[in-house]
């Protein structure tokens, strides 16, 4: 929540002041590249356990500290225009538009495999965790199950912005996904949190 929060500052500064590179690098990284692939990481540790998702963590600092610094030092192509919305495409070349297809394609493919999977095993009253040895509560399954589904739809809200972008423009594009996929994110947080705790049959 934390990266979604810089890139949608980074993003109403640029409206409201003009666009710059160093913005337009702080969005990229914190909104294109990272805010996904650390949102995919609950995931891991909810199903797969604390052991492989302190082993993701420890690969996914390190895929940071290079994501900053190849964002931060890439070359742009091309000037940036203060009152139009740059995109990773026209501003820098391939690899930290890799980063950002990479960063972005298959941690969202975690996250909805892996709320999708959770619901599917909770609506047959089994423990929502990929390995057996993990072991995950809750009060309501249903409720559970609702929550993972929530999970999902901001997942591909989010997902969603390039057709968004083609319909509405891009600057109302991010905005809109920004904030309708952070708030049923949220939504589906809340509801997972109270959703714990009793024992699965």
């Amino acid at each position: 929540m934390a990266l979604f929060t810089v890139a949608s500052l980074a993003l109403w500064w640029a409206e409201s002041t003009g666009w710059t590179m160093l913005v337009f690098r702080i969005f990229f990284l914190c909104g294109a590249v990272l805010n996904v692939a650390w949102l995919s990481l609950g995931t891991i540790y909810l199903l797969a356990g604390k052991r492989l998702g302190d082993i993701s963590r420890t690969w996914l600092i390190g895929v940071t500290g290079v994501a900053t610094g190849v964002i931060a030092t890439s070359p742009a192509k091309t000037a940036i225009i203060a009152n139009e919305f740059p995109t990773g495409r026209d501003v820098f070349g391939v690899f930290p538009r890799i980063l950002a297809a990479v960063g972005s394609g298959v941690p969202a493919l975690i996250i909805i495999m892996g709320a999708l999977f959770s619901t599917w095993r909770v609506l047959r009253k089994k423990s929502p965790a990929l390995l057996s040895g993990v072991q995950r509560h809750a009060i309501s399954p249903r409720r559970l199950a609702a929550s993972n589904l929530l999970i999902t739809a901001g997942t591909l809200t989010l997902s969603a912005s390039g057709m968004l972008a083609g319909r509405f423009g891009k600057d109302s594009a991010f905005a809109m996904t920004l904030l309708i996929g952070v708030c049923i994110l949220f939504a589906g947080f809340l509801v997972a949190s109270s959703s714990k705790r009793a024992r699965f049959a």
